[in-house]
């Protein structure tokens, strides 16, 4: 077990908020509404149920605010709130920065497996970098397809 000096802990939000104008909502209402048009004009109900639950759920994620969570990784692995994610389970690490705003993705050995991706603030963001460096190979990582639409429609 690692000494409490050696753990590295810091709180972090669990996604970042993307700053959303008026327009924002305007352009979300106005695609939804041709959608909803689109498809009553072709008794299409069930696409219909479809859109008007993916703009409530939509609204209902753009105004929960994000938790704050509290990371720690220690010779065990990536302490993520009470859960914890084993370095055994990842083949490498990579940083992202995103605007401001830096991120550790942890990238699985399973094929089909989920990545793990936290939040670090700038100023320990060497400390953690270290730690990580010292279990798993760094290796560069870029926005995928799904971040990139997710980013750019600000949801």
């Amino acid at each position: 077990m690692a000494k409490q000096s050696q753990d590295i802990t810091w709180q972090a939000e669990e996604y970042i908020v993307p700053g959303r104008n008026t327009w924002w909502y305007v352009g979300l209402f106005a695609v939804a509404t041709a959608l909803c048009i689109l498809a009553v004009f072709l008794n299409w109900w069930t696409f219909l149920v479809l859109i008007i639950l993916s703009v409530i759920t939509i609204l209902t994620s753009t105004f929960r605010p994000p938790r704050k969570i509290t990371y720690t990784l220690t010779s065990e692995g990536l302490h993520e709130g009470q859960r914890l994610h084993k370095y055994e389970d990842f083949k490498a690490f990579g940083i992202l920065q995103e605007g401001t705003h830096y991120s550790a993705v942890l990238i699985p050995k399973k094929r089909f497996g989920l990545s793990v991706k936290v939040y670090f603030p700038k100023t320990s963001g060497e400390a953690i970098v270290d730690a990580l460096g010292a279990r798993l190979p760094m290796q560069e990582v870029k926005l995928d397809f799904l971040d990139k639409i997710v980013n750019f429609l600000r949801i």
